[in-house]
């Protein structure tokens, strides 16, 4: 697909609308990890907090292994959720205020292969971050599910890509790494408290009951809580897992339709 820029006295020249490549994507996410290779601090924080985090409630509850179950499964899907959204959305305007952006976008590179390419690299990294606060929370603090816990791993990872897809979303509306965690009192806390994780969201006043119907840590948590109570997949989970993928990809083209090359 092409586009005509027209000049003085001359005829229209197209200039190429650069789509989707998978090799510009890839090339991408092999840059980011590289980059995350030489900041350990930054890694360690994507994969182990939420593993911490973990920890610490089980013996917050020590009296009270039930509570743990109860909360633990829910928790395992939304701590990687947080962690990822605060990396990712400082990173990526990391990029654009020290220039990186704007010179990458300056070549062949498009604004989806950029996206795509973040949301690939951080994908790898929220894979391992999810497989160790599952198999911590199952096999070593003793979370009790019905359901397998493949499926907590499902939910987990899937989370943890909407804390990515956020991010990339969000940075381009901040102006610096203070703003960028601004944003999470406006964007991750109203989910946190309609999310049905305090109480059954049909408890709640109609209002905000609805508004968490539209919310995808709601989907989250209640993904989790099918695999919680429930012995095989069901109908509610697949719908689930299915609506918090949906709005990962979502925010992902809105962050991809949103990115700037610099700060203003």
């Amino acid at each position: 697909m092409t586009t005509t820029t027209p000049t003085a006295g001359m005829a229209t020249t197209p200039t190429p609308v650069r789509a989707l490549n998978a090799s510009r994507t890839t090339a991408t996410a092999a840059r980011v990890l590289r980059q995350l290779r030489h900041d350990p601090r930054t890694i360690a924080m994507m994969i182990l907090i939420p593993c911490v985090m973990l920890f610490l409630l089980r013996y917050v509850f020590d009296g009270s292994p039930r509570t743990f179950d109860n909360i633990g499964a829910s928790l395992l899907g939304i701590f990687p959720l947080i962690t990822m959204f605060l990396v990712t959305s400082i990173a990526t305007l990391r990029e654009r205020t020290s220039g990186t952006l704007e010179r990458l976008l300056a070549m062949p590179l498009g604004k989806g292969d950029l996206i795509a390419g973040y949301a690939l690299a951080f994908g790898i990294i929220a894979i391992i971050q999810s497989t160790l606060a599952t198999g911590l929370a199952v096999w070593l603090l003793g979370l009790d599910v019905t359901g397998s816990p493949w499926l907590l791993l499902l939910v987990a990872l899937l989370d943890a890509l909407l804390g990515t897809a956020l991010g990339l979303f969000v940075s381009a509306f901040a102006a610096s790494e203070f703003q960028a965690v601004q944003f999470m009192p406006a964007v991750i806390f109203p989910q946190l408290l309609l999310c049905g994780l305090f109480t059954p969201r049909s408890n709640m006043h109609p209002a905000l009951e609805a508004i968490s119907d539209v919310l995808p840590m709601s989907y989250a948590v209640d993904g989790m809580n099918e695999v919680l109570k429930h012995t095989d997949m069901t109908a509610d989970f697949v719908r689930d897992a299915l609506i918090v993928a949906g709005c990962a990809l979502l925010v992902l083209g809105l962050g991809a339709a949103t990115l700037r090359r610099r700060t203003a």
